[in-house]
């Protein structure tokens, strides 16, 4: 059997797995170990194990539980209550200042915890009611909580974001920065437009449509300075914390992991004082949590590293970045055909799994046409962040049907296509601006 049957029998029996609902891990793991019995040498497979720790054997990856262990001790507690009540009450006079609170609370959410169903769920618990109570359409609601919780992956700590970096060797601090002013500016963008959109729903509701409940929107709601005031003595501590992260990272003073450690200490020390989190069953829920949450991605990066190495033994991926190579695409035909794969694989799959099994292929390909690595992770993140709310398998749109299942699905698909639109265009900003995402691990780090 050619490099050519075998490669497209190994990548569609894994995908197959995948797509069958077998875990992540499993999948990759058993096409690998089958594809090794079936296509290497015994000598082989007698060091699964030893290939696995070593490549598991890495100090960077530390980083990823204990981003996990910081974003689950403010998940399972108020803060993020606290958190969208406080943005709540500072955007209210601003039009469609609800939907503007919620995109900042995912904002914010988001780059404390760094998992997008996490913020999804923490944030749309409250915020699609209250949206809902207030007149936003079941649409605009569960479409604006869904797309904003995609910001957890861009916005550091981003748990992708440290894989990409470990799978092509970038700093993670670099990536990190390169993620700040593309996620922040696309929340921006993301606000505006809800405030398009819900100036759009209130128009239709002094025109008598959309019902009693639209109605709602026509009414003012106004926070006096006291009560915004009486907000921050619980979010400050959080916003402390999110800066004393940065700081240290960005500054030089620690490592990623290092900087997790503070933070996850941080975190636990703030919902025990700030929350009176210290009974042992609410301290044994946010370390079960983080268990069984890095026990998985831990179990899929192991996997995925054993996919990977198999799939190099046998050629796979040396063919296929020559065949791509060989198309003699221009350099832009090769990046939105690239996008285009993502895309559609984000459709199906996670976004550890594209990561994993797609960049040992693609990457080659966009180093030779001249792409910076860095600029091109936060491009391929943002195009999974499409994949997490784009049917039929996407996550956030699963996440949130969950938590509001009164909301039809459909109607939760229409309202996430502006956002979809928002990214696209994003992307293709980014391509012609990419000063967006160099500028500033440039200035603080360097070339």
């Amino acid at each position: 059997m050619d490099v050519f049957s075998i490669g497209v029998l190994y990548i569609g029996s894994a995908l197959l797995l995948l797509l069958s609902g077998i875990p992540i891990a499993f999948a990759l793991g058993g096409v690998a170990v089958t594809f090794m019995f079936l296509f290497m040498p015994p000598s082989n497979i007698q060091i699964i194990a030893e290939t696995l720790y070593g490549e598991l054997n890495n100090f960077t990856l530390l980083a990823i539980p204990l981003f996990i262990l910081m974003g689950s001790a403010v998940g399972k507690t108020n803060a993020s209550m606290d958190l969208y009540e406080a943005m709540h009450r500072w955007f209210a006079r601003l039009p469609g200042g609800l939907g503007v609170a919620n995109v900042a609370g995912c904002s914010i959410f988001a780059a404390m915890c760094g998992s997008s169903p996490a913020t999804c769920a923490a944030i749309g618990g409250m915020g699609i009611p209250e949206m809902r109570k207030r007149g936003y359409s079941a649409g605009l609601a569960s479409g604006l909580i869904a797309a904003g919780g995609t910001l957890g992956i861009l916005i550091p700590p981003s748990v992708t974001l440290i894989i990409y970096g470990i799978i092509v060797e970038q700093s993670i601090g670099k990536l990190f920065l390169a993620g700040v002013i593309p996620g922040f500016l696309l929340a921006f963008l993301f606000a505006v437009w809800v405030v398009i959109a819900s100036l759009r729903e209130k128009r239709r509701a002094h025109a008598g449509q959309g019902g009693e409940q639209a109605k709602e929107m026509l009414k003012n709601e106004n926070f006096t300075w006291k009560e915004r005031l009486e907000t921050l003595p619980r979010m400050v501590p959080f916003l402390a914390l999110i800066v004393l992260v940065m700081v240290a990272l960005y500054g030089g003073f620690a490592t990623p992991s290092e900087v997790a450690a503070v933070g996850a200490f941080g975190a636990l020390a703030l919902v025990v004082i700030v929350y009176r989190t210290y009974r042992w069953k609410d301290i044994k829920g946010i370390l079960a949590g983080t268990a069984r949450e890095s026990c998985m991605i831990m179990m899929i990066i192991a996997m995925a590293f054993l996919f990977t190495y198999v799939m190099s033994y046998l050629h796979i991926s040396q063919s296929a970045t020559e065949w791509l190579v060989g198309l003699h695409l221009s350099k832009w035909s090769y990046l939105f055909w690239v996008n285009i794969l993502l895309l559609v694989l984000g459709c199906f799959l996670p976004p550890v799994a594209i990561i994993l099994m797609v960049t040992p292929v693609i990457m080659p390909g966009i180093l030779a046409h001249g792409f910076d690595p860095i600029w091109f992770g936060i491009v391929m993140t943002i195009n999974m962040e499409m994949g997490l709310i784009t049917p039929p398998v996407g996550l956030n749109l699963f996440v949130i049907n969950g938590i509001a299942p009164d909301i039809d699905f459909r109607e939760i698909m229409w309202g996430v296509m502006p956002f979809i639109a928002i990214m696209a265009l994003y992307i293709l900003l980014l391509a012609v601006f990419p000063e967006i995402v160099m500028w500033l691990p440039e200035r603080l780090l360097g070339s």
